[in-house]
């Protein structure tokens, strides 16, 4: 039986609810990390709502502050280890079509590509049940691939 061109070689590409179960993992552990990050801004507005007029130009670092965390939490872990702990949880791994892993510059657009998926309520990551590889609108915007890695023995 030959290998079809276009199928990637390797671990089969993950489906949806693998990728919602990671997801919701590695978003509890992102809301923790920015709750923490709130809670030390919030003694420089004497516990008040974090707003401009509340904290005035520091509003500012503390929105970049928080954008940073996610950014940062996905590139680090994506370009280390191909997985956030979420994804290691579940198995699943980010790699390029090739086997590779991932650049701080694939990270950038495979986020900012992961934003505009769930802009039309989500269909970016739907798609995966009707593409013939089981790809999300940014992984192939990105060359980039999930793969569910085998149970370890």
């Amino acid at each position: 039986m030959s290998a079809d061109a276009t199928e990637p070689v390797g671990p089969p590409n993950a489906r949806v609810f693998r990728r919602f179960g990671a997801m919701l993992y590695d978003a509890l552990l992102i809301l923790a990390i920015m709750m923490l990050i709130t809670a030390s801004f919030l003694p420089l507005t004497g516990g008040e709502a974090l707003t401009a007029e509340t904290l005035g130009a520091l509003e500012l670092a503390y929105r970049v502050l928080l954008l940073s965390v996610i950014v940062g939490f996905f590139g680090w872990f994506w370009t280390r280890r191909g997985q956030t702990l979420g994804m290691a949880a579940w198995r699943l791994k980010l790699q390029r079509h090739d086997g590779a892993a991932i650049s701080w510059s694939d990270s950038f657009k495979r986020l900012a590509g992961a934003c505009v998926a769930w802009l039309p309520l989500g269909l970016g990551y739907f798609w995966i049940w009707i593409d013939r590889e089981h790809l999300a609108w940014h992984d192939r915007w990105t060359g980039t691939r999930v793969v569910v890695m085998p149970k370890k023995k």
